[in-house]
C-alpha cells in the first residue's frame, strides 16, 4: 500500500480571495515505511505575502521570487501522487488549492489536470483524530502532546516538516491493538500460507498457537521505532 502524507503553505485561507499555494511537501510511505522518497517544492505564488501568512511559516515574498510557477511542477506532482492514499490533516483546505493551482495550470499549460480526488484516494487525519477524540484539541502540536511526539523543532509552519511530523501522528493513530488484531484476522482468513500455527497441549487440550506473521513483524518493529524515536532512543525494547 503506497500511503502519501502531504501538507501545504499558502498566501492565506482562501483561493477565491486570490490566495496561492507557495509550498507543496509530500512524503512517500510504504507498508507503514517511510521510503526517502519524497517532494518538496516552493511555488512562486505571483503575488504579495500578507503579512498574516508569514507570521505563520516564515515564508518571504522575495524568497519565492526565483522559484518556479506552479504550472512548471504540475506534471511532475500529479505523477508523484496518482493512485496513491493522501494522508492530510485538515484535507479540504490543501485539496482546494491544489485544485485551485492544477487549474490554472491547465490553462496555461494547455491542458485539463484532474483533480486530486479523482486519482488518489483521501484520508483526513484530523477528522480520523476528532473521531478518536472527540471535544479535545486535534491540531498537530495538540495531537504530538498527546502522543508523546517531540516537535520542538517546529518553530513555523512548512510543508515537509509539518507532513514528517503527521507521518508520526497518523502512525500512532492508525497503529494500535484493534488494527493488529484485524490485521491478523484478515490474513487468516486470506492468506493461509503467511500464517504459521501449531497446536500445544494444555491439560490434555489440543489449543492452536498462531505465530505471527512477516506483516506483523514488521508492523511491531515499527511501532517500537516510532516508540524509540518519541523517546529520544530510550525504547527498552529495541535494547
Amino acid at each position: 500500500m503506497r500511503l502519501i502524507v502531504l501538507d501545504t503553505e499558502t498566501t492565506g485561507l482562501e483561493p477565491k480571495q486570490g490566495h496561492r499555494l507557495i509550498e507543496v511537501g509530500a512524503l512517500e510511505m510504504v507498508n507503514r515505511r517511510l521510503t526517502g522518497v519524497n517532494f518538496h517544492q516552493y511555488v512562486n505564488p505571483q503575488r504579495d505575502m500578507p503579512m498574516e501568512a508569514h507570521a505563520v511559516h516564515g515564508i518571504s515574498e522575495e524568497f519565492l521570487q526565483d522559484k518556479p510557477l506552479f504550472c512548471a511542477i504540475a506534471d511532475e506532482f500529479i505523477e508523484f501522487v496518482r493512485g496513491a492514499e493522501l494522508i492530510i490533516h485538515n484535507a479540504p483546505f490543501d485539496l482546494g488549492f491544489l485544485d485551485n493551482e492544477l487549474a490554472i495550470a491547465g490553462k496555461t499549460n494547455g491542458q485539463r489536470y484532474p483533480k486530486i480526488a479523482d486519482i488518489c484516494k483521501i484520508t483526513d487525519s484530523l477528522k480520523l483524530a476528532r473521531q478518536q477524540h472527540p471535544g479535545q484539541k486535534n491540531n498537530l502540536d495538540a495531537l504530538c502532546r498527546r502522543y508523546g511526539i517531540n516537535n520542538s523543532h517546529r518553530e513555523l509552519h512548512g510543508a515537509l516538516l509539518d507532513s514528517e511530523i503527521l507521518a508520526d501522528v497518523y502512525l500512532l493513530m492508525t497503529g494500535g491493538q484493534t488494527d493488529l488484531m484485524w490485521a491478523t484476522q484478515t490474513s487468516s482468513a486470506n492468506d493461509k500460507s503467511t500464517t504459521n500455527s501449531r497446536m500445544v497441549s494444555l491439560r490434555g487440550n489440543n489449543l492452536p498457537v498462531v505465530l505471527a506473521t512477516i506483516e506483523e513483524l514488521n508492523a511491531h518493529q515499527l511501532k517500537l521505532e516510532t516508540v524509540s524515536k518519541a523517546s529520544g532512543d530510550l525504547c527498552l525494547w529495541l535494547q
